[in-house]
């Protein structure tokens, strides 16, 4: 599975490394996905995704 929410579609962010020396390395962020069941189905969300879903609706 790819590291990409299923519900949002956030997906990896490009970053950077920086030392004391201020060297900028480049590095990738990945999203917070979890393991989320929904509907009888295992499906990856972002953290953000599953807080929203935990709510109750009003």
């Amino acid at each position: 599975m790819s590291k990409m929410c299923a519900i949002c579609g956030k997906t990896s962010a490009r970053a950077n490394h920086v030392s004391h020396s201020k060297r900028h390395v480049p590095r990738r962020q990945h999203p917070n996905l979890q393991l989320l069941t929904v509907a009888e189905e295992k499906i990856k969300a972002c953290s953000t995704c599953r807080r929203t879903l935990k709510k109750k609706t009003k």
